[in-house]
């Protein structure tokens, strides 16, 4: 049995979320991860006080006066661009660094910017930042040309101190949108229709400080189905939310998982070598291409060939080398990479690129014949709590060891 941690993509906004009140905010089920630390190392920043206690996390943002998010972090995390918005209802003026992270696309930051400037913010991009100012930010229909999560979060989180009513239209229906709708709710907001395209912001003048739950992470409940899925494993995890993963149990069900769900618990169980299955990426409630390289990883061991289409990220795979290095058949076309199934993968020593490859090399990893070696995991530690602790509890022969060891 496994336990899933509280979902790093869900308590990144919501931190960012705690800027809109002042006074303390108390979050439970916040996974400690290095993105997490990295949005409470850009709070203290800003002003914030902050202190976790196992999975609470109090933020006390009685004194927030710095408006500025500097590049040395911005540049290690996308995710804190989302103060901007926050930000901008609560100072009126932000100063925030051009974004990094995973280098898996491109990102453009466009789709953020457009949507608060129909809230009537003023933007600029000078030297590397984006600075930002409004007098008053107002209610207004922002259609979004894709529905881009981190631009969603932004737009929901300027509106909710706007003046008036602000329609997003195409928004993202991610669950982590529902979770980060919920929190302004709690906080005493106005926000529905989030979880569908079309989300409403009634602004008001003045939110409050409150407690909050953060959701189940789904990405790394994927992950440990698909390590069953690759090792013929047996397990049962907890604090689950299939609903929130119907796209990966159905696809994994096809590919020969058996699958079974029961309110927080999901057992997956395999006996049998997998089939091979297509795969298309799409924004939610398709497939998410944050799940990609993990099923790649199990498909590499499948019968007969896949073939998975990758529409989300044009970079998205930089495990494919790493893989192959094992053992592992695959091809790349431009966005689409065909997969010959073999019969066993071997160790070797591979390097992470970002997040979710790193996820991938270490299933594969688990798997293959012989010893592996899986470098630069300060990718996988964004964004998975203890994963070697969780996998080496459910029989993996796992250990961190120190580079150069």
């Amino acid at each position: 049995e496994v336990t899933v941690s509280g979902a790093k993509n869900a308590a990144l906004p919501v931190l960012a979320g705690c800027l809109l009140v002042s006074g303390e905010t108390v979050l439970h089920n916040v996974p400690r991860l290095q993105d997490i630390s990295t949005m409470i190392k850009l709070l203290s920043i800003l002003g914030a006080k902050c202190r976790q206690e196992d999975s609470t996390l109090y933020i006390d943002t009685s004194s927030i006066t710095v408006n500025e998010a500097p590049y040395s972090l911005v540049k290690t995390m996308r995710a804190s661009f989302i103060i901007l918005g926050p930000l901008l209802g609560r100072l009126k003026s932000a100063r925030v660094a051009l974004p990094g992270g995973c280098a898996i696309g491109t990102r453009p930051v466009d789709i953020h910017i457009k949507g608060l400037q129909a809230l009537s913010a003023e933007v600029e991009i000078q030297g590397g930042y984006v600075e930002a100012k409004v007098k008053k930010l107002k209610g207004n229909t922002v259609h979004l040309d894709f529905p881009s999560v981190g631009a969603t979060e932004n737009i929901m989180l300027a509106a909710a101190l706007s003046e008036g009513e602000t329609i997003i239209r195409n928004s993202a229906r991610e669950p982590e949108i529902v979770n980060l709708g919920d929190f302004i709710n709690r906080m005493g907001g106005h926000v529905r229709g989030a979880g569908s395209d079309e989300i409403i912001v009634q602004g008001v003048s003045r939110l409050h400080p409150s407690e909050f739950t953060i959701m189940p992470d789904r990405i790394e409940t994927g992950t440990l189905i698909s390590a069953a899925a690759i090792t013929k494993g047996d397990i049962i995890i907890r604090n689950a939310s299939p609903t929130h993963l119907e796209s990966v149990i159905g696809k994994l069900s096809d590919a020969g998982v058996e699958i079974t769900c029961s309110g927080e618990t999901i057992h997956a169980r395999s006996s049998r070598r997998i089939s091979s299955v297509p795969v298309r990426t799409l924004p939610y409630p398709g497939f998410p291409t944050d799940l990609q390289p993990q099923l790649m990883a199990v498909l590499c061991l499948a019968e007969g060939a896949s073939i998975i289409s990758e529409t989300i990220f044009e970079n998205r795979f930089m495990q494919v080398p790493e893989l192959i290095r094992m053992g592992a058949s695959i091809k790349v076309e431009e966005r689409n990479a065909m997969i010959e199934g073999v019969k066993k993968l071997s160790g070797a020593e591979v390097m992470c690129s970002d997040l979710r490859a790193g996820a991938s090399l270490v299933l594969a990893a688990l798997a293959a014949d012989g010893v592996s070696l899986v470098q630069r995991i300060y990718h996988i530690d964004r964004g998975y709590e203890c994963l070697e602790q969780k996998l080496s509890a459910l029989g993996a022969k796992i250990t961190r060891v120190r580079a150069g060891m």
